[in-house]
């Protein structure tokens, strides 16, 4: 299969069925003391780099050498609706996966995403660490998305990683599964836990496959689950160069969400543009000017392609 051009849809094979009786789930235990992580793809369905990253995991016979080591194939009914030429139509079958992660959504299974997070709530709450991949709408840098706790942002400096760090507070529309239960918990309340989002680039392109393999192996390492040299006997190439300065953390200060799906900019974003005047306008929110908050405002993740009401099309970020 090339995949030199477009990343295309992995097939997962006998993979698919898991370990734990839960299907898309696999779970591995060192019997030694240590700490769980959970590694995750797929929320979307047309996220595949995350898919090619476990199912390269799973292949290659990768074990815990301490404590235990999750991985889950989450979305499965919206990636068999995967088609490259609609690759948005995949993202989800009824509603957003990755909003339903509430005690009081979870506690209502109205569509299937919600069903699938309740079948999935119990591995994401035994988790201590998490790793959650995902991919981008539009072409763009890789985006380590922390969440607000400093833990998170400690533990996302030292991976020292290509991938330019954002302090993000959550989605309006609903929690995120990387803000579930003691992961959404101040430093003081779970200081054993630590979550991170990863978005690895844009959906269909192989250089994203390669950073969530990247970030695979640094996060185990840090986790202390496998050894580096076992990483590096079972997957080699899979490391890529550290980063040759420090990331560039990104604070978000506030978010732009549309009126309607007519939301436009006034040119085409790519991220981490840096905007350095308050009041420039950068795009058009049925007939409202939208208009930088502060100086030096770099734009995070723009995109219109699922622009509708209520949906974020543009996160607004200071340097920090």
């Amino acid at each position: 299969m090339d995949l030199n051009s477009t990343l295309q849809k992995p097939e997962l094979g006998t993979w698919r069925a898991g370990n734990t009786g839960t299907e898309g789930v696999w779970r591995f235990d060192s019997g030694q003391p240590g700490r769980h992580l959970m590694i995750s793809a797929l929320i979307h369905g047309n996220e595949l780099c995350g898919a090619w990253a476990l199912l390269g995991l799973l292949e290659h016979g990768l074990r815990p050498a301490r404590g235990s080591l999750t991985l889950a194939f989450c979305n499965l009914e919206a990636f068999d609706r995967f088609d490259p030429a609609q690759h948005d139509a995949a993202r989800f079958v009824d509603e957003d996966l990755n909003r339903q992660w509430s005690a009081e959504r979870l506690s209502q299974p109205t569509s299937r995403e919600r069903r699938r997070a309740a079948a999935l709530r119990p591995f994401v709450e035994a988790a201590d660490w998490l790793l959650d991949l995902h991919s981008m709408h539009e072409r763009s840098a890789p985006l380590l998305l922390t969440g607000v706790q400093p833990r998170n942002l400690g533990l996302a400096r030292s991976l020292n990683g290509e991938a330019a760090i954002v302090i993000d507070a959550g989605h309006a529309d609903g929690v995120r599964m990387r803000d579930f239960g003691r992961f959404g918990l101040e430093d003081a309340q779970a200081p054993e836990s630590r979550s991170l989002l990863l978005e690895c680039g844009y959906h269909l392109e192989p250089r994203a496959r390669d950073v969530a393999q990247d970030y695979c192996v640094r996060l185990l390492e840090a986790a202390g689950v496998v050894d580096a040299s076992e990483l590096s006997r079972l997957l080699p190439g899979w490391r890529r160069p550290d980063a040759s300065q420090p990331a560039v953390a990104l604070r978000v200060r506030a978010a732009v969400v549309a009126r309607s799906e007519r939301f436009r900019f006034t040119t085409p974003f790519s991220g981490l543009e840096c905007i350095p005047q308050a009041g420039t306008v950068i795009g058009d929110n049925e007939g409202e000017p939208v208009v930088t908050p502060f100086d030096d405002c770099v734009l995070v993740m723009p995109s219109t392609r699922q622009a509708r009401a209520g949906v974020t099309v543009v996160r607004l970020a200071e340097r920090v």
